[in-house]
């Protein structure tokens, strides 16, 4: 194999296929780069047996050829090298990189023993890019990270024709988001996504305009539950292939039609900065107390004798059933309103409460007298306040 790429052309390709690597691999081929140069591209891809990275980019291929390489050590090289076209050349044993006066060679593996990667599914349909990953970065924060309960750590894509719905879940928090997309066709389907694989994928393609998602379901035509995202852009084509997660996804839609009792509404920024400043007294475990009055709303938290943190807020808070507030105190876990805050992407954020210690939905506002906009909701199980 002999070719020539661009420096900036290779660092970023390599970069990008080499982050799926697995860090402690099951067999050590799996921790190969596999570069495969056919006509005018290069194709770069890397495989864990359950996710799939791959590349196409353009190059000067003046022979083709096929070769496996270690996919840190090549992403290390191509970083550092200088600012000048890249030249490749493979025999049977080594891969040689020459950049302007750099030179390096690399030992290659033997790539007949490389698993083949799963075949893309067919296209399901396709969503703008910036919107996909603001609404997978909103709901994946509300998804489990204990590999010992596997269904909470995924995400639920459903699919009801042009409608696209996200949720997650730990079983102490929930997240939806609604959005609109083109599919290729009237269907109705749903899937649970690795949480980890999609926030990463959905970051990593926002460099195109679209991303194609294709869903292959276990059983159906297609073969194995699977699915797959697309993007072209300056920077190639990308895919990414993960397969899907097997259990019964809880049901949570019913959680999040609240019918709220009271409800406040804060500015998100200024929220967002005040529950930074008092969790830093806050204790694990212990919660943030939200104390609730007729206008405004009082943060606080401590860690014992020791330390102890009040902030107030002007805020706007409604009796909604008019027969007097039946909340006046709620406990948050810290870390849980922070994660549901930071990804709330409006001005304003209105707490829907019913009782103390019941669920409470968090919805973004454009406007404080508005009305809240229900295509993305975030629901936090309240914690129990001692009397």
């Amino acid at each position: 194999m002999r070719i020539q790429l661009e420096r900036d052309v290779l660092a970023e390709a390599v970069q990008w296929a080499a982050r799926s690597l697995p860090t402690r691999p099951s067999v050590p081929i799996l921790a190969g780069l596999r570069v495969v140069a056919k006509g005018d591209q290069v194709v770069m891809s890397s495989f864990d047996f359950e996710t799939s990275a791959q590349v196409t980019v353009p190059a000067v291929v003046e022979a083709e050829g096929e070769v496996l390489v270690s996919g840190r050590l090549l992403a290390d090289i191509s970083r550092s090298l200088p600012a000048k076209p890249v030249d490749i050349v493979t025999d049977e044993s080594a891969m040689s990189l020459t950049c302007g006066n750099a030179k390096f060679t690399l030992q290659t593996l033997p790539v007949e023993d490389y698993p083949a990667l799963p075949e893309m599914p067919e296209a399901t349909g396709v969503i703008e890019s910036a919107a996909f990953a603001e609404a997978v970065a909103q709901v994946v924060a509300a998804a489990g990270r204990d590999e010992l309960l596997p269904v909470f750590t995924g995400v639920r894509v459903e699919i009801s024709g042009g409608s696209l719905a996200l949720l997650a879940t730990d079983r102490y928090r929930m997240a939806l988001k609604e959005l609109s997309w083109t599919p290729n066709a009237d269907i109705e389907a749903a899937a649970l996504v690795p949480a980890r694989v999609l926030d990463a994928t959905a970051k990593s393609l926002l460099t195109s305009e679209q991303v194609t998602i294709s869903l292959a379901q276990a059983g159906a035509a297609g073969g194995e539950g699977l699915i797959g995202f697309e993007g072209s852009g300056p920077a190639g084509t990308r895919q990414i292939t993960t397969r899907l997660l097997d259990g019964e996804f809880p049901k949570l839609r019913h959680i999040m039609d609240i019918q709220a009792t009271a409800t406040v509404r804060v500015s998100t920024t200024e929220l967002v900065a005040a529950v930074k400043r008092v969790g830093l007294v806050a204790e694990r475990n212990t919660p943030l107390r939200m104390l609730i009055s007729e206008e405004a709303v009082t943060l606080e938290a401590a860690t014992g004798d020791q330390a102890k943190a009040v902030e107030v807020l002007e805020a706007v808070v409604e009796d909604v059933t008019g027969t007097g507030l039946t909340i006046n105190a709620a406990g948050f876990n810290t870390h849980y309103l922070a994660d549901a805050l930071n990804v709330i992407d409006a001005p304003y954020v209105n707490f829907a409460f019913t009782a103390p210690g019941k669920p409470c939905l968090l919805t973004g506002l454009s406007d404080i007298a508005g009305d809240p906009a229900l295509d993305y909701r975030h629901v936090i199980m309240l914690m129990r306040l001692p009397a």
